[in-house]
């Protein structure tokens, strides 16, 4: 009989691609899995999965009201719901998971999507912070098997808790050529370079206030925002003052297919991520992997484990500082020196070919294994 398992989650499962990556690959392995997480008032519904889903409806959606009613909600769902292995993901489900493993007596995997209280929602509130990191000091010595998205992160955990987490990248699945649209049935300008900004947290911080102020000086190029985050009106009011609405366009979260087509339809991928705090320092977000599994260069903050891809592969070049004058200037740049740019397009096949979870997924049999 194959082993029940509950993962974990506090969003809403719709563009968690690690997390859903994680569950196909435990239900091929064999588990008997139910992914757990919570139902937004605008939370599209998930799609098709090989395993049931299970979005809680809180009575609030933010702020301290939502986080104890969370913790509470997973806290008696686990506790009496039958399962052989729990798997956590990310900080703010681990009390639950663990308590309940511990009464329970069954194995917990936990997750670290980030370096947790490193966050800069976190850095402007020093109770949340504590409060937080009391919950991680007393948990993460007495776990045993853990997970963390890249090697500098892992390395943070190894000193503080002696521990250091086995690294699985957010990589994505090898791409299927059929996902490729064409500009036209998108949308999209045919006779214009296509800069994308993509993903669910395009927040304060991560250099999209700047993009948008150095469009005015980058010739014939769109920028093509996709996305959602805290920081998407202020973008909007940005276009509008400046008068350039041509030159960026806005949409919507999309499914990660729709999403991955547009990617597929630009010419350069962005990361602009500040180095404000620990966690962006050591970040290596997912959008990375994204643009080359699309086939389109980088262009990045410089940021260790950023550049670690980058200068492996020859994918793409960084911003030598925030002022819109300069990012433009290395935008004109890259555009300006075609032979560049297709190299460093042909070069993102190697890395699409090694970076995947086709790959990286090894990893992550190997430790679940002991527990089939």
């Amino acid at each position: 009989m194959a082993k029940k398992v509950i993962v974990s989650v506090i969003n809403d499962l719709v563009t968690d691609q690690r997390v859903r990556k994680v569950c196909e690959t435990l239900h091929e392995m064999g588990f008997d899995l139910v992914l757990v997480g919570r139902k937004l008032h605008n939370s599209p519904p998930v799609d098709g999965r090989p395993y049931p889903v299970r979005r809680m409806k809180l009575l609030f959606e933010k702020g301290p009201g939502f986080y104890a009613c969370f913790q509470m909600r997973l806290f008696f769902y686990l506790l009496f719901h039958k399962a052989g292995l729990l798997v956590s993901n990310d900080l703010d489900t681990l009390l639950p998971n663990y308590l309940v493993a511990r009464l329970k007596n069954v194995p917990l995997v936990y997750d670290s999507h980030e370096y947790f209280t490193g966050v800069p929602e976190l850095q402007n509130s020093k109770i949340k912070r504590k409060t937080w990191k009391l919950v991680e000091q007393w948990i993460f010595p007495r776990l045993k098997d853990v997970f963390t998205v890249n090697d500098s992160i892992a390395d943070l955990y190894a000193a503080e808790y002696g521990l250091r987490p086995v690294v699985i990248r957010n990589v994505p699945l090898r791409m299927e050529k059929t996902t490729v649209k064409s500009r036209a049935s998108l949308g999209l300008p045919e006779d214009k370079n296509i800069i994308i900004l993509q993903g669910s947290g395009i927040n304060i911080q991560r250099g999209a206030e700047e993009m948008v102020e150095a469009m005015p000086f980058i010739e014939n190029a769109v920028l093509l925002i996709v996305g959602s985050g805290d920081v998407i009106g202020l973008l909007k009011k940005k276009v509008s003052q400046l008068h350039i609405e041509e030159k960026v366009l806005f949409k919507s979260r999309q499914p990660y297919k729709m999403l991955m087509r547009y990617t597929a339809a630009a010419d350069l991928g962005l990361s602009l991520d500040k180095d404000t705090n620990i966690n962006y320092r050591f970040s290596l977000p997912n959008k990375i992997f994204d643009y080359l599994h699309a086939g389109i260069p980088v262009l990045a903050s410089d940021l260790v484990e950023i550049r670690k891809i980058i200068d492996t592969y020859q994918v793409g070049d960084f911003i030598p500082g925030y002022e819109p004058e300069q990012i433009a200037g290395k935008v004109n740049e890259i555009f300006s020196i075609p032979e560049k740019l297709m190299q460093w397009k042909q070069n993102t096949q190697k890395a699409a070919n090694e970076l995947n979870w086709e790959n990286e997924s090894k990893i992550l049999k190997n430790v679940y294994a002991k527990y089939v």
